[in-house]
């Protein structure tokens, strides 16, 4: 049976992560896509990743590693999530169905040793032999870093790029909704 999974972006502190208001990570268009798909009968995980704002890969291995991942399995990440998808891929040489990068980030900040750690890995280049379809969403008006990002990304793995207008980081703030309908689409038959 085919299943969905999506890991979530990273919050720039911990107060916001943990304050309900300010908190939105795990929130926005995520809820909606694993709530519109399990209406249509597939089986959708959105884990808590441990600790996000400071995101370290051997934690959150073994929070995803719980997960059955398989050759039917469709991974979606969002910002730092598609760091931690693409590293687990490359290192677990696991075969998907889908793979698909919403607003892909793996540039950290020059500041932060903890991002450089998680983001520090070499992207395995024979991910595309393992992954039947690769997608990439970004917008018009992201940032550069993350524009930059989506470009290492693509380079290193290629894929299908879709770069839609006025998303910015594809938050509600920058959306205005929390509907994502051409990802959709993507998993939807």
């Amino acid at each position: 049976m085919r299943n969905i999974i999506i890991i979530h972006g990273c919050p720039s502190s911990k107060e916001k992560a943990l304050n309900p208001e300010t908190r939105h990570y795990d929130k926005e268009w995520m809820p909606w896509l694993k709530s519109t798909l399990t209406k249509k009968g597939l089986k959708v995980e959105l884990p808590q990743m441990p600790h996000p704002w400071a995101p370290v890969y051997a934690d959150y291995k073994r929070r995803f590693e719980k997960l059955s991942v398989n050759e039917d399995t469709i991974l979606i990440g969002h910002s730092c999530g598609c760091a931690f998808l693409v590293r687990w891929l490359g290192e677990s040489k696991t075969k998907i169905s889908k793979l698909i990068l919403v607003a892909p980030w793996i540039i950290p900040a020059e500041t932060n040793e903890i991002r450089k750690k998680f983001y520090g890995f070499k992207i395995d280049k024979s991910i595309p032999n393992r992954v039947k379809e690769i997608v990439m969403f970004i917008s018009d008006d992201e940032v550069e870093e993350g524009k930059e990002s989506l470009k290492i990304l693509h380079n290193a793995i290629g894929g299908k790029v879709i770069e839609l207008t006025g998303r910015g980081h594809f938050t509600f703030k920058h959306m205005g909704t929390k509907e994502f309908p051409e990802l959709l689409k993507l998993i939807l038959p």
